[in-house]
C-alpha cells in the first residue's frame, strides 16, 4: 500500500480507492482477508472514523464483507463489479470529454482512433 495521500480528495475516498486498486490489481483476491480498519488507521495515521467511512461503502456496495470476529474479506464478483464501475467513471470522466474536443476540433472518428493508438504507443 502506498502510503501516499493527497489534499485534492476527501480522505476516505482515497483509502477506498487505495483497496479498489489492489483488488483490480490482484494484490487482494476474492475471498481474501482485506486489511482491518485498524491496520489502515495504523497505515495511514488518520482517524478511525475516516477509514470507517471508505470500508463501510465498499461493504455496502458488496464489494467486501465482514465476518463477525474474523475481519473483512474481498467478496466474490468484485473485482468485476469495480471493472464495470471504472469503466463507466471512465467514459463519464474522460471519454466524452475527449469526443466533445475532437468535434470542435473538427477531429473525425478515425483520426481520432489513430492519435489513440498512437498516445498509447508513448505509454
Amino acid at each position: 500500500m502506498s502510503k501516499l495521500l493527497d489534499n485534492n480528495k476527501p480522505i476516505y475516498l482515497q483509502i477506498r480507492e487505495k483497496i479498489e486498486d489492489q483488488i483490480l490489481r490482484d494484490i487482494l483476491k476474492e475471498g481474501e482477508q482485506a486489511p482491518s480498519t485498524n491496520q489502515l488507521v495504523n497505515f495511514y495515521k488518520v482517524n478511525h472514523q475516516t477509514v470507517a467511512k471508505g470500508v463501510n461503502q465498499l461493504v455496502d456496495e458488496g464489494i467486501l464483507y465482514k465476518k463477525r470476529g474474523v475481519g473483512m474479506f474481498v467478496s466474490e464478483g468484485a473485482k468485476e463489479t469495480l471493472i464495470k464501475k471504472r469503466k463507466e467513471q471512465f467514459v463519464d470522466n474522460y471519454i466524452i470529454h475527449l469526443i466533445e474536443e475532437a468535434k470542435i476540433l473538427g477531429i473525425t472518428d478515425e483520426e481520432l482512433i489513430t492519435l489513440i493508438k498512437k498516445a498509447k504507443e508513448r505509454v
